[in-house]
């Protein structure tokens, strides 16, 4: 019988546990299988060998795409696909990815050095936020307000920093607060809430535990997840959208999403929504 699932990850998660404990609902069966521990290379990839499907939830922001790419080689079906772990995993290759195929996006600068640091400055106003290009769950990601911190700011990444660490994109500070996270499965919009900051943290991340309630449908918010979905190929994707005052723009899609947050704002059992998907895909 086919059906048989390895989720590929760091560690076991509630989303992970979660995923295991609905897989016999639609007949499969999901283990759990460490990504520190794969030696991937051989032609066959007997460490995946006898998986249907292979689900990469790796949170590392440089393991995911690695994985993805090896298990693929050997014939293996991956979710997400190489390409668009390896898109999502790297902020710059998603905005020009999707700015390419006129996908709204957030106006950003790549930031290599001190010189582009202070070009932007010129150029964007106050106040900016300051992330990595590899990165995720709202880690290392600084708002600039003031003109007098932010070399300060800089001097952190320039010292500290090495090699890709220093590769940074600078925008403007488009949120307010909140934003929007679509969550996707296959090409389904399956669940979409706002997130707000709380308290004195002013990053409306969902892997923060910050204010979330259920959205309503919008036929623009539908619009771009089709379209990001479109560039990347049916998945299972946390799409991050910011509302301005010319309509929505992409800010970040996670290809490893969590799902505790949104679907206890929407009541969506994401869970289930994601086995039956997988069952389809064997199908």
């Amino acid at each position: 019988m086919r059906g048989n699932i390895a989720i590929v990850a760091d560690r076991i998660g509630w989303e992970e546990r979660r995923l295991i404990q609905t897989a016999p609902d639609v007949g499969l069966h999901v283990e759990w299988v460490n990504d520190e521990s794969l030696s991937l290379g051989h032609p066959d990839a007997p460490s995946l060998s006898g998986h249907d499907v292979v689900l990469i939830r790796s949170r590392s922001y440089t393991r995911g795409g690695l994985l993805a790419t090896q298990a693929e080689t050997s014939g293996i079906k991956t979710l997400n696909s190489a390409f668009a772990i390896q898109a999502c995993e790297n902020k710059l290759t998603l905005r020009t990815l999707l700015r390419k195929a006129d996908v709204p996006v957030a106006d950003y600068r790549l930031v290599l050095s001190r010189k582009d640091f202070e070009k932007t400055l010129d150029e964007l106003p106050l106040p900016l936020v300051l992330k990595p290009v590899f990165g995720g769950m709202g880690k290392r990601v600084t708002l600039i307000r003031d003109a007098d911190t932010a070399q300060s700011v800089y001097d952190y990444i320039e010292d500290l920093g090495h090699g890709f660490e220093q590769a940074s994109l600078v925008e403007p500070f488009l949120d307010g607060g909140s934003s929007v996270r679509c969550f996707v499965v296959g090409r389904e919009l399956v669940a979409a809430a706002e997130f707000a900051s709380a308290g004195t943290d002013w990053r409306s991340n969902a892997a923060l535990g910050n204010r979330h309630h259920a959205m309503d449908h919008d036929p623009e918010v539908q619009k771009i997840v089709d379209s990001v979905v479109n560039e990347l190929g049916e998945g299972i994707y946390g799409i991050d959208l910011f509302k301005t005052s010319y309509g929505y723009v992409v800010n970040e899609v996670n290809h490893a999403p969590a799902f505790r947050a949104i679907q206890s704002a929407t009541g969506v059992d994401v869970a289930s929504a994601i086995g039956r998907y997988l069952q389809e895909t064997l199908a």
